[in-house]
C-alpha cells in the first residue's frame, strides 16, 4: 500500500494548488480536509477549488451537506476511511488536503467515538461560564457566546466524551505529511489580501443568499469567514468592522493551525516559494518519491 499524502498548513499558504499539481503527477484523487468546504453554497468564503479544478482532478467530500445539516468529526472519519478504501481499490493514490486538523487526525488515527447518555441544561451557568468550560476541551470551533442552545449542546457532547477519545499515536495508515509554511508577515498579508479578494468576488452577496439560514446553521455560526457576518446581518456591526474581524480571526486561526500540525502530525515542512511555486512542487515531489 502506497503512503497517503497529507497536505497541511495554515490558511493561505498554497495547499490547494500544491494538491492539484501533485495529484496530476501521482495519479491521485483528492479528499477535502476542510470542514467548511463540505457544505453547499459556501463557495467564496471557504475558498473551495474551482469547478474547473474539480473536473480536472476527482475531489471528494466537497458540497455534500446543506448548511442546515450537521456534519460531525465522526461523520468525516467514516467517510474518509470509506473513500480511502475505494480510491486505493481503483489503483489510485490518496491525497488529503485541508486545514481542519482535528478532522484529518480523527480519520487517520484511532479516534474512538462513544454516544453520550446524559444531558444537562446547565441552568446554573451563564453563557460566559459555559464558553469558558468549553475552552478547556480541544474543540476546533467555538460557538458564539450569545448562542446558549449551541453552547449547551456542545458542552454535553464534550462532557459525554462523544468527540474526544483517541489513541494519540495509533496511526491506522502509512502516511507522508507535507506541511507548507512561510514567513509570518507574508502569510498575514496574504490572508488580508485574500479576504479583500473574496469581497470583490461576491462574498457579501453569498452571505445575503444565506441570511435566512443563519439562526439555524451550526456551520454559519461557527465557520471562519461566515460567523463574523451574523452581527452585520443583525445590524449591530458595520461591514468595515466585519471585514476586519474576518482578517483578525483568520490570522489567529492560521497560528492555531500551524501549532496543531506542528505538534500533532509527523510533518515535513516546506517553505512556500510564491514567486516560483514550481520550485516548491519539485521539492515536495522529490521528498514524496524518496518515501514512496
Amino acid at each position: 500500500m502506497k503512503d497517503i499524502i497529507v497536505i497541511v498548513g495554515p490558511t493561505g499558504v498554497g495547499k490547494t494548488k500544491l494538491s492539484i499539481e501533485l495529484a496530476k503527477e501521482l495519479d491521485a484523487e483528492i479528499i477535502n480536509g476542510d470542514s467548511v468546504s463540505i457544505y453547499k453554497r459556501l463557495d467564496i468564503g471557504s475558498a473551495k477549488p474551482s469547478m474547473e479544478e474539480r473536473r480536472e482532478i476527482p475531489h471528494h467530500l466537497i458540497d455534500i451537506r446543506d448548511v442546515t445539516e450537521d456534519y460531525t468529526v465522526f461523520d468525516y472519519q467514516k467517510d474518509v476511511r470509506r473513500l480511502i478504501e475505494e480510491i486505493q481499490s481503483r489503483g489510485k493514490r490518496v491525497i488529503i488536503v485541508g486545514g481542519t486538523g482535528l478532522y484529518i487526525k480523527a480519520a487517520l488515527y484511532n479516534y474512538e467515538f462513544t454516544e453520550g447518555t446524559t444531558y444537562h441544561e446547565y441552568k446554573e451557568y451563564s453563557n460566559e461560564e459555559l464558553l469558558e468550560k468549553i475552552k478547556k476541551y480541544p474543540v476546533e470551533y467555538l460557538p458564539e457566546v450569545q448562542n446558549r442552545k449551541r453552547l449547551v449542546r456542545l458542552l454535553n457532547k464534550l462532557e459525554n466524551n462523544e468527540e474526544t477519545s483517541y489513541e494519540k499515536d495509533n496511526l491506522l495508515y502509512p502516511i507522508q505529511v507535507i506541511g507548507l509554511t512561510c514567513d509570518r508577515d507574508i502569510l498575514y498579508q496574504r490572508i488580508n489580501d485574500r479576504v479583500d479578494q473574496m469581497m470583490k468576488k461576491g462574498l457579501l452577496e453569498e452571505i445575503y443568499s444565506l441570511k435566512d439560514e443563519y439562526p439555524h446553521s451550526r456551520i454559519l455560526n461557527s465557520g471562519s469567514g461566515y460567523k463574523e457576518f451574523y452581527a452585520y446581518l443583525q445590524g449591530t456591526k458595520t461591514l468595515e468592522d466585519t471585514i476586519e474581524e474576518i482578517k483578525k480571526n483568520s490570522r489567529r486561526y492560521a497560528k492555531r493551525q500551524f501549532t496543531f500540525f506542528k505538534h500533532q502530525f509527523p510533518t515535513k515542512w516546506f517553505e512556500t516559494n510564491f514567486e516560483n511555486f514550481q520550485e516548491t512542487i519539485n521539492q515536495v515531489l522529490e521528498d514524496i518519491k524518496k518515501g514512496a
